[in-house]
């Protein structure tokens, strides 16, 4: 792809620092090159030196790299100026590359155009940004391994076997007044059921990855004073609510983040649920219910001295959502810390004001998460990935009913979408409205 736009950006993070560094890539990175250096610089090799503006001022001193076309991270002509790293400086850089012809850049622009020239797929352009925004060290890895082009080399060899099966399919219609019947010999329906299998695994290691890079979000939820704050406090080892023996002390939605074994879990304290007349609790109460339909785990607390939770002041709608029942105040009855089985449920005893049970509490959040024991397999995933791998699915179960019913045209219609599916992860087969979402997240220098 030819761009005749050049663009510039700080690539190094925004503020005072040792270096700094302006990026510009585009046609006139060359001749802006030699304007600000005085020289043509040579071909990836360091050079030193100072830096001038259009005018002939010298605005700092320090190294240019210079990569030519194609051999270069976005594919084009690639200066990057590193200079001290002052806020003023910086800004005299830039000011002096847009000078010369360069825009500035937008969002991921340099991640994008890396993309359109075929320097990355989609899925290692977003491993950019996510190994920039990771915050565990299991979620760099796994974001190392899309950049390193794993996630995208599964995708494309399940693609390939698509297009394979899908040409063998279309050449059995042209031979349909044939009296071999090449698809009833058992061969396509074996390939089909492996392509199944194989999307399949690649989802449930995306999908671990999606709760890698985005999070767990758990909700704590229950009567007011069932100890929902000293709960989150024991989560998060911090006094991030109010505390006290007065009902309805949280009114508002409380968020923090916390990470176990390097799993990001956002956990929510809400309000109290309980009927009230008080229009500050009705706003509570209703942005916890909200809360709780958005939750991937709830953990229903409740008072021991009450024996059992009661589940009746969950909104509904929650039967698909994973509760956890937890049992609190246990030093108050007299039980031990403990975990069971109840009726499809598990419940926790514990004691949120002294942590007695949290470590039971976070083994078995990261249980539910699926990731108490993270392997080298799992990809980090955006929410796009898993809908595309589901949607293929979808297509591959369609594929093996229209085998069954000998409906070769469907059969090949079926793949043909698949296929198409597939592609949409790796950007084969992306709308520029997709590319614009996706980019518009990046860092400005990215």
């Amino acid at each position: 792809m030819s761009n005749s736009t050049t663009i510039c950006a700080l690539a190094s993070a925004l503020g005072k620092g040792g270096i700094g560094v302006v990026r510009v890539s585009g046609v006139l990175a060359g001749e802006i090159a030699e304007k600000m250096l005085g020289v043509t610089p040579k071909a990836r090799y360091a050079h030193y030196g100072s830096f001038f503006n259009k005018d002939g001022d010298e605005i700092d001193k320090g190294v240019a790299l210079f990569f030519p076309s194609p051999n270069s991270f976005t594919g084009e002509d690639v200066l990057e100026l590193q200079g001290h790293g002052g806020i003023l400086v910086m800004r005299s850089l830039l000011e002096a590359t847009i000078s010369l012809g360069a825009k500035v850049a937008e969002p991921g622009e340099f991640s994008k155009r890396a993309f359109l020239n075929g320097k990355m797929d989609l899925v290692q352009a977003e491993a950019v940004a996510d190994i920039i925004n990771a915050s565990s060290k299991q979620s760099a890895r796994s974001a190392l391994r899309s950049l390193s082009g794993k996630f995208s080399g599964q995708v494309n060899a399940l693609t390939q076997s698509l297009i394979e099966l899908r040409v063998f399919v279309e050449a059995t219609i042209d031979f349909s007044d044939e009296e071999i019947d090449f698809l009833a010999s058992g061969k396509v329906k074996q390939k089909i059921e492996k392509i199944e299998i194989d999307i399949q695994t690649i989802l449930s290691a995306a999908q671990h990855g999606a709760v890698l890079r985005e999070g767990l979000n758990i909700v704590i939820a229950g009567k007011p004073n069932a100890g929902k704050s000293s709960l989150l406090n024991a989560l998060t080892q911090e006094s991030s609510a109010i505390v006290t023996d007065i009902a309805g002390t949280t009114r508002d939605v409380l968020n923090e983040t916390i990470h176990i074994n390097g799993i990001p879990l956002n956990i929510i304290d809400t309000a109290g649920l309980h009927i009230s007349n008080d229009k500050i609790e009705q706003e509570g109460i209703k942005r916890a219910h909200l809360a709780i339909m958005q939750a991937d785990v709830v953990l229903m607390v409740f008072d021991a001295q009450d024996k059992t939770p009661d589940l009746s002041i969950l909104p509904s709608g929650v039967d698909d959502t994973t509760i956890l029942l937890i049992k609190n105040k246990v030093d108050l009855t007299g039980e031990a810390v403990s975990i069971e089985n109840l009726e499809q449920k598990i419940q926790l005893s514990l004691c949120a004001k002294n942590s007695k049970g949290i470590d039971l509490l976070r083994k078995e959040l990261l249980e539910i998460a699926g990731l108490n024991n993270i392997g080298e397999g799992v990809l980090l995933a955006r929410k796009r990935h898993i809908l595309a791998l589901e949607s293929a699915l979808t297509f591959i179960h369609h594929a093996l009913a229209q085998l069954s019913n000998n409906a070769s045209e469907l059969l090949a219609q079926d793949l043909h979408y698949a296929t198409k599916e597939l592609g949409s992860i790796t950007g084969e087969f992306s709308s520029d409205d997709l590319l614009g979402e996706i980019f518009s997240s990046f860092c400005i220098g990215k």
